[in-house]
Formats: structure tokens, sequence, C-alpha cells
């Protein structure tokens, strides 16, 4: 399909720089195709579910992910950064760096001589490959939990660009920019929809008798990297790594037996699920890479709802929900959002998106 058929207009006053306190206060859209919009908040999520009903999160956890650091080549020096996005191997992770330009394979980085590091300050690597688009290969001189902690020490939250572009991330962000169920590390990209989630409203979702389970999906900064192809059919997606355990495959396998439905909390979540289930949609203990691009034209197997947030033009997310509720209904849904003042983005307002029936089910 042509990309332009996934662009709009959006103002910049839309694009959401903090969250909504509390968190759960946030606005949402509810889309059910071919039956309009409404206007609600994530609190009255569970007014909107029935009982038997199950929620699917994301308990991928945000690492300081970006580093800043000094290249080294000989006697020229030269300031780059690096955001992490995929691990390789105890000691190794595959980075985007910038200025792509300035790196090469062989070379030294030296990240984090600011004083503020541990280890003596240092936190050292090795530019093992270098691939297109700025793409590297890191093979640090620390290796496991010792390399986990000097990333906690020397690394920075990795913002969404269309944030870190008009504010530096500060401390508050360490707490905003996780869900309060986060527990596997290895995300450089929250699962914006979870963060929506508060105990309180958990409380009223037990309540109302909905289940709760969890999947993991490490979010790769390849989630903001724009479409520069003319037409989808061109996009390379890159690979984030993910599992679903023996327990949630059977239990969402339950509920879908007895009419009970799927609700995806977040792109990640739905994009994992489709990856791990059969061509009939049942699903079963699953771990790996997944790069699986979702556009119109798809046959959703698992969630019949979708959780997000609101999308970048010409995204490969917003390409996603066009997929899920339909691109006609999704453009609307987002011109109404931009007209009555919706948050956009990761910090920004949920929508509850319906799926268009007409999916060959």
């Amino acid at each position: 399909m042509r990309v332009d058929l996934f662009d709009f207009e959006l103002p910049e006053e839309r694009i959401a720089l903090r969250p909504a306190e509390p968190r759960d206060s946030a606005r949402m859209l509810v889309v059910r195709p071919d039956e309009g919009l409404e206007d609600r908040t994530v609190r009255d999520l569970p007014s909107l579910l029935k009982r038997g009903d199950v929620l699917v999160f994301n308990d991928t956890k945000v690492i300081p992910a970006q580093l800043k650091g000094i290249r080294r080549r000989g006697e020229a020096v030269a300031q780059v950064e690096a955001t992490l996005h995929m691990r390789t191997a105890p000691d190794r992770w595959l980075a985007f760096m910038r200025p792509g330009k300035r790196v090469a394979a062989g070379d030294r980085i030296h990240f984090g001589h600011d004083g503020n590091s541990c280890f003596l300050g240092q936190l050292d690597a090795t530019v093992i490959e270098k691939g297109d688009g700025g793409e590297v290969l890191l093979g640090f001189d620390l290796s496991g939990p010792f390399l986990d902690e000097a990333l906690h020490a020397v690394g920075h939250i990795p913002l969404p660009p269309y944030i870190a572009s008009k504010r530096d991330d500060d401390e508050r962000d360490r707490g905003d920019y996780q869900t309060i169920y986060a527990r596997e590390e290895g995300a450089v990209a929250a699962p914006t929809a979870g963060l929506h989630f508060t105990p309180e409203l958990f409380v009223a979702l037990d309540a109302k008798g909905i289940e709760r389970r969890f999947v993991t999906l490490h979010v790769g900064a390849g989630t903001f990297l724009p479409v520069k192809a003319d037409d989808t059919a061109d996009h390379k997606m890159h690979a984030e790594t993910g599992s679903v355990s023996p327990e949630t495959a059977e239990a969402l396998n339950a509920a879908k037996a007895r009419g009970g439905r799927i609700i995806a909390v977040g792109t990640t979540s739905l994009r994992l699920l489709e990856s791990a289930a059969s061509p009939d949609g049942r699903l079963a203990a699953w771990s790996g890479p997944t790069d699986i691009f979702i556009t119109p034209g798809y046959r959703f197997k698992t969630a019949d709802m979708l959780m997000t947030n609101f999308h970048l033009p010409r995204s490969t997310l917003f390409m996603l929900v066009s997929a899920f509720s339909g691109l006609e209904t999704m453009r609307a849904a987002y011109a109404h959002a931009i007209e009555t003042g919706y948050r956009f983005y990761s910090y920004g307002d949920a929508s509850l998106l319906f799926r268009e029936e007409n999916d060959g089910r």
C-alpha cells in the first residue's frame, strides 16, 4: 500500500510532553467501526468490558539505553550517541549510532566518562560490525549483570525523539516512562498503552471480573524509525524479542473457548500474540524474535479489542491500528482526536479500538 495513505497533519501542541496525573485520568477515545466514536476516560475501562474478558499486558521493563560517549580512533576523537535496541549476547547489543558516519568497525567507544558512572567512570565498547542506517553491533567490555549495572549508572531513559527534541530527560521520567507492572528488563521504549494503568484501576478491573495476563516483548528503538519507503512492501521492520508463557497461552485459549474477549494492551502485546498464534488463532508457549509488520488486509487471529495511544503519521503503528479497525475509521478517529484536543504519542491519551468484523471470521 502507498505510505502516504497513512499521513495526516498533527499540530505540535497536540504532542504530550508529560503524562496525565493521575495516569488513569487520561482521556480515552472508544472506536467502534461502523458505530461512531465515544469520548471517555481510562477510568471508564471497567464499564466497557465484561466479566470473563482478559487484558493482555506487556511486562517488559525499560532500561536506560541512551548512551553518550566518545569515539577514539588513534589521536582522533568524536562525540557520539548510542541507542541500544536489541541484546544479542550477555556483552553485545545492536544499537543505532548518531552520527553514524563517525563510527566504523573496530572503533573503541568510551561511554559515560562524565564522573557519574560506576566502574571508575568507564563503560567501554568496541564496534564489532556496522550495518545500514547507522546501526552497529557493540561488544562491551562488561557482560551480564555487570553490564546491566553500568547501563543503569551511565545511561539515560531513551525518550522518543518527538519528546527528546523538546526537552531533556530527567529523574521523573525514570518513573513516568515505566508501567507499574514492568518486571522483565530489556526494553528501550515503553509499551505506552500500559502507562495509563494504576493500582486503583486494577482494583476496579478485579471487581468487575476482568482477568490480567502478561506477555513479554522487549520494545526496540526501531519502533520510532520513520517509514521512508513509498510503499509498505518496501519497508523493513527491526526484530524484537519476546515470549509467551505456557500458562498465559493456556489461559487465553480457555478465555476464547468460553466466549471471553481478548483485549491487547498496546500494539506490542498485539504483535506478540499474532506472532505466537497458529493459523486458527490458538496460542502455545512461544519465544524468539519477531519482525511482524501488520498493514490493512492482515487477518487478525487473537485480540478482539486493542487499547493503544495515538501514533505518528506514516508510522508502522498507525498502519497497524488501521488494519485493526479500518483505515477510514482510524482516519476519522484521529481527525476527531486532533480537533477535540486529545494528547498524542507516548505520554498522551488512549484509544480503545474494537476490531473491524470484515476480517474473515
